[in-house]
């Protein structure tokens, strides 16, 4: 089993990270492997809204999106990392999310566990986790928790890891991160399948 975290920091190795290699140590104490996933400081452009995802296979933008797409497909849970920007999430982890959660075929992420964590240097935190949240509940995922909520205090990787409780929430997100993916793989070999899917049923509230 393994486990994708993203890095929505610009920063490769700053806050962000180190609160992600904490939940991936603690993975990788339980039997499951990690892989980072760096966005990093390339410029990621939001949606076109050109509906070219629906018709083919991933985004019209030929860039990291299609390039996550396509490992998601062999993932078995996920962990999305963002620093705080005014009080959200940074602006290319969230172009990136809308982009990658639009063009995904719908069983590249439904059943499979997800959790967002942010840093911040002081607050903003809960609003950002709000928001990123809300992409996977659209997407029939369980959301794996923590103690507390998923965030991590400081400036620098260095007041990370002085964050004596945030680091603790990052590791027992990890071990429930992995029980979760245990006890899936535990139904899987038991023979419980995923609900069927049913087909969407839209509506507005324009006559």
């Amino acid at each position: 089993m393994n486990v994708i975290l993203v890095n929505g920091s610009p920063k490769e190795k700053g806050c962000t990270y180190t609160g992600l290699s904490v939940v991936a140590q603690a993975l990788e104490h339980q039997r499951i492997d990690t892989q980072i996933f760096q966005l990093g400081q390339q410029a990621l452009a939001g949606c076109k809204s050109c509906y070219y995802c629906t018709k083919n296979d991933g985004c019209i933008i030929d860039d990291c999106v299609n390039e996550f797409i396509t490992m998601a497909n062999d993932a078995d849970g996920f962990i999305f990392g963002s620093p705080v920007h005014y009080a959200a999430a940074g602006g290319t982890i969230t172009s990136f999310m809308d982009r990658v959660f639009f063009a995904s075929k719908t069983d590249v992420f439904r059943g499979k566990p997800a959790a967002a964590m942010v840093s911040c240097r002081r607050a903003g935190s809960t609003a950002a986790l709000d928001q990123l949240n809300k992409y996977f509940t659209i997407s029939q995922m369980p959301i794996v928790s923590s103690r507390y909520w998923n965030m991590v205090h400081g400036s620098v990787p260095q007041d990370v890891l002085k964050d004596a409780e945030g680091i603790q929430v990052m590791q027992i997100l990890g071990e429930n991160m992995a029980w979760l993916l245990h006890c899936i793989a535990a139904g899987k070999a038991a023979g419980i399948a995923l609900p069927p899917t049913q087909k969407p049923v839209r509506t507005n509230y324009i006559r």
